[in-house]
């Protein structure tokens, strides 16, 4: 198969507002983290700290996969524009495996915080009073 040099280049687009959302992902979680108060620790702030620890591990990696990613792209034009297309298409390949790869952590992030939001709604639970008849 032939790509041309404007095929990598589709992925720039992509690939940015991947990284972008991943960055306000990152920032958002930063921010829940600084408004934790260490002296109200209980059983559900431990659980949340732990969906934290591993939705920031998580968006670290996606981030670093995303802009592995986005190199292996310019690579792929590079080799391209230097006329070596096999070399090219195949840096091409690797850079979609990449993007792949940091779409897949993303759905695991979004599962965790699914988690996360299940821990917050068992506090509520805990709270409310029962009615008894």
């Amino acid at each position: 198969m032939t790509i041309s040099l404007t095929t990598p280049a589709m992925l720039f687009p992509a690939v940015s507002l991947l990284l972008l959302a991943y960055t306000n992902r990152f920032v958002t979680l930063a921010s829940l983290i600084r408004h934790f108060n260490p002296d109200h620790s209980n059983e559900a702030v431990q659980k949340q700290i732990d969906n934290l620890r591993k939705r920031i591990y998580l968006i670290r990696r996606m981030q670093e996969v995303g802009v592995i990613s986005f190199f292996l792209c310019v690579v792929s034009m590079l080799a391209l524009y230097w006329e070596y297309e096999q070399v090219g298409s195949y840096i091409f390949a690797a850079s979609l495996g990449c993007l792949l790869y940091s779409l897949f952590l993303s759905v695991r992030e979004i599962n965790i915080s699914c988690d996360a939001l299940d821990v917050h709604i068992q506090t509520f639970y805990s709270k409310t009073p029962t009615n008894k008849k």
